[in-house]
């Protein structure tokens, strides 16, 4: 068997972010500020501001496991235009990116997408290989705290609809819940998923067999998991527990659901 020479010219834009992945960000500054200000309808401003700060973070997640996959050894991802943020370069469009903005308007949680395509021949350390699993759901942790910062300084539970900023802050705390709901799936350790990437390098061979047999099926074991009322029951109070500790009000996370489905 002969293996591919791993490429070792890194093309020079490389690392330089993708004209698409920088409209979505300036969407998502763009709706922030009309949401801020209530410009036009504020229910189309919300649902612009979450799903363009939605998909920003979906480039995040991905974007972290091809950098750590990079700095491990595989620098195949630069050519594959892995590091410039494009969503369109992910290996499945439709898992990464379309199915979790889909899930978002519809059930309002952060469902894992289809992951960047590491060539982990090149991987030549469990640890490493650990890494590169773990750091999308650290990048939705990270931006989890982030979005979090007003709520920590500020207490929103008793906030007044009426305040004209209202529409922001209760959007920017769905994103917020959205980015823990994300890191919390994607530790599961189901095969497929992050989680499970984490664990595999760990399992014997017997079990990594059988791991890999059950993988393209984890995103459906992840759904029939939520469907069980009593599973989801424990998932939900699971992410309450860390959204409360971050000062994220669950009526303002409801009310921003609400305004993002602005035509129901």
């Amino acid at each position: 068997m002969t293996y591919e020479p791993v490429s070792t010219r890194r093309p020079n834009s490389a690392f330089v972010p993708s004209p698409i992945f920088l409209g979505i960000v300036a969407v998502f500054a763009v709706s922030g500020f009309m949401a801020w200000t209530r410009f036009g309808n504020v229910g189309v401003d919300v649902f612009l501001f979450v799903v363009a700060g939605w998909l920003v973070s979906l480039c995040l997640h991905e974007y972290g496991h091809a950098v750590a996959g990079y700095f491990s050894g595989d620098h195949s991802v630069a050519d594959k235009g892995y590091l410039r943020l494009n969503p369109l370069k992910y290996t499945s469009p439709l898992l990464s990116i379309i199915l979790p903005v889909i899930v978002v308007i519809i059930g309002g949680i952060g469902l894992p997408g289809g992951a960047v395509w590491i060539d982990h021949r090149h991987i030549n350390s469990r640890v490493k290989d650990s890494l590169i699993s773990a750091t999308g759901p650290l990048a939705n942790i990270v931006l989890a705290l982030i979005a979090s910062v007003p709520f920590l300084a500020r207490d929103f539970t008793f906030a007044d609809p009426s305040d004209p900023h209202y529409a922001f802050w209760a959007a920017l705390a769905l994103l917020a819940f959205l980015q823990v709901t994300a890191a919390i799936l994607n530790l599961l350790p189901i095969p497929g998923l992050d989680g499970g990437g984490i664990v595999y390098p760990w399992l014997s061979r017997e079990y990594q067999r059988a791991w890999n047999l059950f993988a393209p099926y984890g995103f459906i074991l992840l759904f029939v998991l939520l469907w069980q009322s009593r599973a989801n029951e424990y998932f939900f109070s699971f992410v309450y527990f860390f959204t409360d500790r971050l000062g994220l009000d669950s009526g303002l996370i409801a009310s921003g659901f609400d305004l993002m489905r602005f035509w129901s």
